[in-house]
């Protein structure tokens, strides 16, 4: 297909203006303005290489919002419906420097640095238009140090980690809603255990600790809520007991490398546990 070069235009799908102006090469290059869905024009001015370049920015009522001078500026940019869905710093025809991104609500949804045209440095998410993630970010991808939060409108601390290429890979502590740490350990591949950790019950006493191999249990003590030893698995195999998220035993048995050989005793509770459920 052949790149544009020249005077052309551009139509929304029923046959309104979007953009008349110049082009080279198959990019906005020279003279253009831009509209919204309204005919009203949201940037009259010149482009270099597909970027706005010299110009000014319009807002849907049409009243001048920006201005941008070779490749520089504080831009406010617009969906063709006329909802705000950035601002920030603009250089050399990309956003570089801080930013903030909005959504279709005009919550924030993303705040923080920008480096041609990618997120790259420190920044928050906001997805649901509350505090969710911060961190660092390299090419638009968490990289670096970065701290989840519980989605209760508190920013309450829920977990801090290290990224890599947008993965958790490496220390990771996860907290209660009470600020009291749940767990701490290294994360491999953003799912499995493989080192060292530490797991602790709400009320702060040490609940497990040890050594995982490739997400199993491999030297691991488990203790009472007492400080007592619980269990123990040394090589990957031993005895275990589970307990579920209200620390109620759950599972008691045989344990060799993550292959659980179930015991007359987890039956039985489990039917239990089942009976008292049905009856709640």
């Amino acid at each position: 297909m052949e790149k544009k070069n020249g005077k052309g235009k551009e139509y929304y799908g029923n046959n309104q203006l979007m953009f008349e102006g110049e082009y080279l090469n198959g990019l906005k290059t020279g003279k253009g303005k831009e509209y919204y869905l309204n005919s009203k024009m949201s940037f009259d001015g010149e482009y270099l290489n597909g970027k706005m370049w010299n110009g000014k920015g319009y807002n849907y009522e049409g009243n001048i919002e920006f201005e941008i001078k070779n490749g520089k500026g504080y831009i406010k940019e617009y969906s063709y419906e006329g909802l705000l869905i950035f601002e920030g710093e603009y250089l050399n025809g990309e956003r570089n420097g801080k930013g903030k991104v909005y959504d279709e609500y005009n919550r924030l949804f993303f705040e923080g640095e920008y480096l041609n045209g990618k997120r790259n440095g420190k920044g928050k998410e906001y997805p649901s238009g509350e505090l969710f993630f911060e961190g660092e970010y390299l090419n638009d991808i968490r990289n670096g140090k970065g701290k989840f939060y519980y989605e209760d409108y508190t920013n309450t601390l829920k977990s801090e980690s290290v990224f890599e290429n947008g993965i958790q890979n490496g220390k990771t502590i996860v907290y209660f809603r009470d600020g009291k740490i749940q767990f701490e350990g290294e994360i491999l591949y953003g799912q499995i255990l493989n080192g060292k950790e530490k797991r602790y019950y709400k009320s702060g006493e040490l609940k497990i600790e040890g050594e995982y191999l490739k997400g199993r249990l491999w030297n691991v003590k488990g203790y009472n809520i007492d400080g007592s030893i619980d269990f123990e698995i040394r090589d990957g195999k031993g005895i275990i007991k589970e307990y579920n998220y209200r620390d109620e035993l759950s599972f008691e048995g045989e344990y060799l490398m993550d292959k659980k050989m179930e015991k007359e005793k987890n039956i039985i509770f489990m039917m239990e546990h089942y009976l008292l459920k049905e009856n709640i």
